[in-house]
Order: structure tokens, then sequence, then C-alpha cells
């Protein structure tokens, strides 16, 4: 029994199922909420096959005629995990710098030695960087961002048909221009807790040049870490709504990747 329907189905609509996999489970290995080690390998798995099983009837209408032999095939695959691989890696861009933000608030409140465990890069870091990603991963999915991503797999069969793919110079500027805004986001999102502490850094050292019996670096070190805990919450509402900003940007930047990746 195929997806949604009693008819046998042909070898070229197995082939298409197996094509619009690639191209799902490439678009979820991107995203970090889906992609990271903290979801097992089997709920991966089983997750992309329920989702192409469901967007499935939608793009069957569009399957063309596909190649016979393995080869052809094998590069197709290829090709559609590329695709679902790069319309993810937006959203990754998006953590990368919530994760820099904390790591730079780190360093500025004398954090950074205070690691954990992070279960979805399966690595260290920055306890602060794991707390703002937990905050980014929950208005992720309030927002309901995911269900964009699959609504934009499903219309990319219209802008990007099977085989599609190729790097184009647009695609090559876009890519780094995207990325690039890692560091621009980071530092907006971090810019509270920088320019707070840079300014008790001053007042610590007009303090010092006029107390110089005073031990600043006794006192600096839990003046930092206060005052880097007050101003992290209070500047909380400004760092979810950027990071909302940048999720919204999401679906037009989207459709901007489709175009170019299929030479637009």
């Amino acid at each position: 029994m195929f997806p949604l329907t009693t008819q046998f189905p042909t070898t070229n609509e197995v082939a298409f199922f197996a094509l619009v996999m690639g191209r799902m489970a490439g678009i979820f290995s991107s995203i970090p909420l889906f992609g990271g080690r903290r979801v097992p390998m089997n709920i991966k798995a089983l997750l992309v096959f329920a989702l192409t099983i469901v967007c499935f009837p939608l793009v069957r209408a569009k399957v063309p005629q596909l190649p016979a032999d393995m080869l052809s095939l094998g590069i197709m695959v290829v090709q559609e995990t590329l695709i679902g691989a790069s319309l993810g890696l937006l959203s990754l861009i998006i953590f990368a710098a919530v994760e820099f933000c904390g790591q730079i608030a780190g360093i500025q409140i004398g954090l950074s030695m205070a690691t954990e465990f992070d279960p979805s890069q399966g690595e260290q870091q920055s306890v602060i960087s794991i707390f703002q990603e937990m905050f980014a991963t929950l208005l992720f999915l309030s927002l309901g961002m995911h269900h964009v991503f699959i609504a934009s797999l499903v219309e990319s069969y219209s802008i990007l048909p099977l085989g599609a793919w190729h790097m184009s110079g647009g695609l090559l500027k876009f890519l780094v221009v995207t990325i690039g805004q890692i560091f621009v986001l980071a530092v907006k999102l971090a810019a509270p807790v920088m320019v707070t502490l840079l300014l008790t850094s001053v007042v610590l050292g007009i303090m010092a040049r006029s107390f110089p019996q005073m031990n600043v670096f006794f006192v600096s070190m839990p003046l930092n870490i206060g005052i880097g805990f007050i101003i992290l919450g209070l500047s909380l509402h400004f760092f979810l709504h950027t990071i909302r900003g940048s999720f919204d940007g999401l679906e037009s930047q989207l459709k901007v990747m489709m175009k170019l990746m299929g030479g637009g």
C-alpha cells in the first residue's frame, strides 16, 4: 500500500518517493533541533519517513520519468539531499549566532570556564550558550518554523525539479553574505551585556586610579557576574525579539535560495 492510495505503485513512483525522502532527510539533518545528537537516529529515520509519507501525495503529480540505472539515481539522491541540506542551513546559521552570542557573553561575564555537555552538538559548550539555545529552540517551535520548512520543501518542487540543483555564482554570494550574518546577529544579541560590562570596567578603572589600595580584581569578578546575569534577565525580551525577527525572515530567504539553486 502506497501513501494515501490503494493503487499499486510503479517502479518510477517508488524511486521518486526515495528521492523525496532524500530531500526531506537533508533538510531535517541541517536543522539543529532535529539533526542534533539529542535525537536518536532511529527516531530521526522514523520522523523523516513519516513526513515523506505525508508530503508525497502533495508532490506526486510532479513525478517525472526517472532514469532506470542505479548510478543516475544515486547521483540524484545526492543532489536532492544537498537541496534539503542547503535549505536547512538557514536555520543552522541562526542557532550558530545564538551559540556565538553565548560564548561572547560568557567571556565578558567571566564564565568562559563554566561549561556543560550540549547533547545537540555532542561537545562542551558555555552554560550561557546552552541557556540561550534552549530559548531559541522554544521560540523556533512556538512560531511553527518547522512547519515553514516542511511547506518550503513541498513548494521547492515547483521551483526546483529533480536534479535541478547546481552551485551558481549568485548562490555562492548569497551563502557568503548569509553566513556572514552570524557575526552581526551574535553581536546584536550580546550587545547589552558587552556595553554594560564595558562601562563597568571603565568605572572600575577610574575607581582603581582614585583608590589605589582597592583590590580591583577581587571586586570585578563577582561584580561582573552579578551585573551580567541582571542584564541577561532584563534584555531577555530584546533577545527573543531579535531572534524572532531572524526567524520571520526565513521564509523569504528560503524562496530566494530555491530560486538561486535553480539558476534563477
